[in-house]
């Protein structure tokens, strides 16, 4: 049995006798080991392949780019007429993305996983602080991008950086 499902075994609490019917895992597990398979797969296809023990942080934020082209969100770049706008009445031909709530759960997920399949919490390249920022930045862009209004969280001694446009470090160049 490999450490995935003995992990899987152990969260669901399940304890099988030989004759018993296996358990359906949940849907958050199915999505797990998918989202886990898929990632693995496009480490494997990288030139030279990369194996689970060599990636980092940065083989992530490829990945999440990569994904992009597979998106189904509409964001809105600067330079477009309805950028700013929560429902614009025509079409454009801004690019789809993938949405930042999809991609925050996505990391969820493989952060569980790659510690269920035995990497060290320390060494986890999902829970780095590049993802979190890659993933904030993702976010603020795209809340701008459909004018929705949102507020970072005031720090006790916050200093502005005077830098309020998202072209600056936009996460999708």
């Amino acid at each position: 049995m490999s450490n995935f499902d003995r992990g899987k075994e152990l969260v669901e609490g399940s304890s099988r006798s030989p004759g018993d019917q296996p358990v359906t895992p949940s849907r958050y597990e199915s999505q797990k080991r998918r989202d886990w398979n898929t990632f693995g797969q496009y480490l494997r296809n990288q030139r030279p392949p990369v194996s689970m023990s060599q990636c980092n942080s940065n083989h992530v934020l490829e990945f999440l780019r990569y994904l992009d082209q597979f998106g189904k969100t509409k964001v809105h770049l600067q330079g477009c007429i309805f950028y700013g706008q929560p429902e614009p009445p025509a079409p454009c031909t801004c690019p789809l993305r993938q949405a930042w709530g999809s991609l925050d759960a996505l990391i969820g997920r493989l952060r569980a996983a790659y510690e269920e399949n035995g990497g060290s919490p320390e060494m986890n390249p999902f829970a780095s602080g590049a993802i979190r920022v890659y993933l904030r930045e993702v976010k603020e862009c795209q809340a701008k991008a459909r004018g929705i209004p949102y507020k970072k969280k005031k720090k006790k001694a916050s200093e502005s950086k005077g830098d309020d446009d998202c072209t600056s470090s936009h996460p999708f160049s």
